[in-house]
């Protein structure tokens, strides 16, 4: 018996022919190709010739970030390890451990931070450095420059929770992030910061208090070694993705980064994960005879 919804092969045909120019309908029959699928079938040469990008940024309320933030108070990047573990992303998300703690608080944990991804990307500049000149001329260079070729503007991005998180020209000795600007980003609810390449002022950004995680110290500006690339869309930082929107959690393990949509699945369990691991080493502290420190509070 032929089913009344089955479609005959010449208006199968005809079908694939109205997808290809982008029809969604033929008579009743709705058609559900996706977007991508569609623009992948009729590619544009003038759009692509003029650069696009192919990752969606999915954008956030700020009561949203907050909420996940919640799910993942107090966790340490081992437990949301296990939860990647649980749901699949074995390995997934874990930035190489060449991405460390420029400092670290052994007592009250104050270098690790939890927070919601705002990306940035810097790449080595082709421009060059300025030829020696007179100081007045130089410092008008180097303003300019900050401001015309390697300026910030992800800033006004940045709300609280935020997780700044910055793919560098990592073969540049560059001090992208100093410890002037990087108190600038905390006063504007920045949480943290993390970097596959270098920063500056590293002694007073430690004394400061500011998290910051990155490869190593590096000493010169900006202007004459990098310029912006691009302001929150998708980046690879210390070999994994990191999208706008992403968890970040960083302690002295290292840094990991958690799909947005696999977040609460993840913290439930690395929840559960940490409550078990504080419970076993409070029995252990006191047949120890051990003060209990914040590790186990």
């Amino acid at each position: 018996m032929t089913s009344r919804n089955r479609i005959s092969g010449k208006v199968m045909m005809l079908v694939l022919a109205a997808s290809l120019m982008g029809v969604t309908t033929i008579g009743t029959t709705v058609l559900s190709l996706p977007v991508a699928a569609q623009q992948a079938a009729k590619p544009n040469p003038d759009e692509l010739r003029a650069g696009r990008n192919f990752m969606e940024t999915k954008v956030y309320s700020q009561q949203d970030d907050l909420d996940t933030l919640k799910l993942f108070d107090g966790l340490r990047v081992a437990d949301v390890s296990d939860g990647m573990d649980k749901v699949g992303l074995a390995n997934v998300g874990l930035m190489s451990p060449e991405i460390h703690a420029a400092w670290k608080d052994v007592r009250h944990y104050k270098h690790r931070f939890i927070g919601i991804a705002v990306t940035a990307r810097y790449v080595p500049t082709n421009k060059g450095p300025a030829p020696a000149m007179e100081t007045a001329a130089f410092d008008k260079w180097v303003g300019k420059t900050y401001n015309e070729v390697t300026p910030e503007p992800f800033v006004p991005l940045i709300r609280k929770g935020t997780a700044l998180v910055i793919d560098d020209a990592e073969t540049r000795d560059v001090g992208s992030i100093g410890s002037n600007n990087i108190m600038g980003w905390k006063l504007q609810g920045c949480v943290g910061v993390v970097t596959d390449a270098t920063a500056r002022d590293t002694d007073e950004i430690a004394t400061e208090e500011v998290p910051l995680y990155f490869r190593h110290p590096g000493r010169g500006i900006r202007p004459g070694r990098n310029e912006i690339e691009s302001v929150n869309r998708p980046i690879e930082c210390g070999g994994v993705l990191v999208r706008p929107g992403d968890v970040v959690v960083a302690d002295g393990d290292g840094v990991i980064v958690v799909p947005r949509e696999k977040a609460k699945e993840v913290a439930k369990y690395a929840q559960a994960t940490i409550e078990g691991d504080k419970a076993g080493r409070r029995s252990l502290y006191k047949q120890l005879g051990l003060p209990e420190d914040d590790s186990v509070r």
